[in-house]
């Protein structure tokens, strides 16, 4: 792959993944943010074949594949029937002004631009050049966890943090074994079909799945 072709391709597939994860922060339906995370496992599939590719990697192309299929099409399914069954279509009112909530977003990117200024080292390639990005995804995810009150957009922002992850390791490993991300995609998607089914019984139980409500467990 010619490397004007690799760089372009790196910027376009990293440059969608920090898009959609600071759209998901300004935006306040779930199935406009659920669509967005699967625009977002797409762009992480190409990504990684990139990626893989250009490594010279046979594996590639079944790793991407498994990524689109389990990011991009099984999870944004799962999570849109978990909407669907309790209800839900939009965002509680938050908790911080909304203008506060992309200052934070804006300034947590900053931040995963200067902390990984040192790991990208003199002189970086395009993969490690767009490793700030990987950072960025984990930082707005945890931002996601903090300000949103809905356990489904909870859910959202615990895999934008996960695709956060996945992008740092594909970009400084040059790939994952295609055995390492088949265990941590099917683990991901178990924890997300677990916390779809406690999301309903928390609608069916509390008549409510805003997690600021829940002050305490009762058996």
């Amino acid at each position: 792959m010619p490397n004007e072709i690799y760089q372009q391709l790196i910027a376009t597939s990293t440059g969608v993944l920090l898009l959609t994860a600071i759209l998901q922060i300004w935006g306040r339906s779930l199935a406009r943010s659920i669509a967005l995370l699967a625009v977002q496992g797409a762009a992480l599939a190409g990504l990684v074949l990139t990626v893989g590719v250009h490594a010279g990697e046979l594996e590639a192309l079944t790793v991407a594949g498994l990524v689109l299929i389990v990011k991009s099409v099984v999870l944004p399914l799962v999570m849109l029937r978990s909407a669907a069954r309790i209800g839900e279509t939009r965002e509680h009112p938050a908790q911080i002004n909304p203008a506060v909530e992309l200052i934070g977003a804006a300034a947590l990117t900053l931040a995963a631009y200067a902390i990984s200024g040192p790991l990208m080292g003199p002189n970086p390639g395009p993969a490690l050049q767009a490793l700030p990005v990987g950072f960025s995804l984990i930082f707005l995810g945890f931002w996601l966890l903090l300000i949103r009150r809905s356990a489904i957009t909870g859910l959202i922002g615990f895999l934008v943090l996960d695709n956060g992850i996945a992008t740092v390791s594909f970009l400084v490993s040059g790939g994952l074994p295609l055995t390492v991300e088949l265990g941590v995609s099917l683990d991901v998607l178990l924890v997300v079909l677990i916390l779809g089914v406690l999301v309903i019984r928390l609608q069916k139980v509390h008549g409510s799945i805003d997690i600021t409500e829940l002050k305490e467990l009762h058996d």
